[in-house]
């Protein structure tokens, strides 16, 4: 008998994913396409080389290995990008992922522009949370950041998902030292207006910049922290929503602000998520390049899970022990943000 059989039901659909660290894997995120309609300076160059549309992932494959990942255990999926609203008909991957049994938290992340769009049809799809990236309240200077954008159409764009109710709605802000640090308190009350998180990121060193030295552009969590205290009572809490951040609530309020820190507060330990890329590659590490190419995978068996299962199963043999991001050294990983998926 095939040793992933027992009595006729084959194992490998309730094997939970464990790494060789122990830790479980329950956090699936899946890029949809490396396109953006922003062109945001810690995210990508100003020139960027975009993958073919000939070498994305159709629909129906992420549709099934995200499936495959929910019979392995994972609860929760974000879709990212690149800017996932853009990917043509990618309601019909919300809509058939929002049905899967085992699903918990079905997340997007978006820079919100189309919201005002898609906001209904992504309810209605059984997307539960909104994460929307804005980085600053001020129109040139957003301008500036985004290289192209109008700060009109994001905001716009949380409206129309305020106005949609979905179970939370987070702002996710960039925040780098002399270009948007002095408006942290300005985008904690923006989000406390509104009754949304916010969660502050310290930058990602991926890919190649020319617009800022990313050592001198770093802001810490920890002064982001210290300025909110200036003016918010700040309660650390043990909430979690399943990724790397570290929440607290604001006295008197729901709203949480949370931070992710990969360089003052390595999250490494803790790591429960791998990401798919928009092409098939499964990465096991933000800051590393161990990879298992799912797409040869799913081709070399349209028919067949059990080769995709298998596969996902004994990445995790793959999966590093930590990122080990160094600010002073040029990017080992000349893979930017939008290509690794949010």
């Amino acid at each position: 008998m095939d040793q992933t059989q027992v009595n006729g039901v084959d194992t490998n659909l309730h094997q939970p994913l464990i790494d060789r660290y122990g830790r479980q894997i329950k956090y699936l995120r899946i890029s949809v396409t490396d396109r953006c309609d922003l062109r945001c300076v810690y995210c990508m160059s100003e020139d960027m080389q975009f993958v073919p549309r000939s070498q994305l992932l159709t629909l129906e494959e992420l549709q099934r290995i995200g499936k495959t990942f929910v019979e392995l255990g994972v609860n929760k999926i974000r879709i990212t990008g690149g800017e996932p609203l853009t990917r043509r008909n990618v309601i019909q991957l919300f809509d058939s992922l929002g049905q899967l049994e085992g699903l918990n938290d079905f997340t997007l992340t978006t820079n919100g522009t189309l919201l005002p769009q898609y906001a209904k049809e992504l309810k209605s799809a059984g997307v539960t949370r909104i994460n929307i990236s804005l980085d600053t309240l001020q129109p040139e200077r957003f301008h500036e950041i985004t290289r192209v954008g109008e700060i009109k159409k994001t905001l716009d764009g949380i409206e129309a998902a305020r106005t949609v109710g979905f179970k939370r709605i987070k702002i996710n802000s960039v925040i780098l030292k002399n270009r948007n640090h002095d408006e942290v308190n300005d985008l904690v009350q923006f989000a406390l207006d509104r009754g949304m998180d916010i969660s502050f990121i310290e930058e990602m060193p991926l890919g190649v910049i020319s617009e800022h030295d990313r050592a001198d552009a770093y802001y810490s969590s920890d002064q982001i922290l210290h300025d909110i205290e200036k003016q918010h009572s700040l309660i650390p809490t043990t909430e979690t929503t399943g990724g790397p951040s570290r929440y607290y609530r604001i006295d008197g309020t729901e709203t949480r602000v949370g931070f992710i820190s990969p360089h003052s507060h390595n999250f490494c330990d803790s790591c429960n998520r791998v990401r798919l890329t928009a092409e098939g590659r499964l990465l096991l590490c933000l800051g590393q390049e161990h990879s298992v190419d799912l797409r040869r995978v799913l081709r070399a068996h349209p028919l067949d899970n059990e080769p995709l299962r298998d596969a996902i199963i004994q990445s995790m043999d793959l999966k590093p022990k930590g990122h080990d991001f160094d600010l002073t050294s040029q990017p080992v990983l000349f893979r930017h943000m939008n290509a690794t998926g949010g």
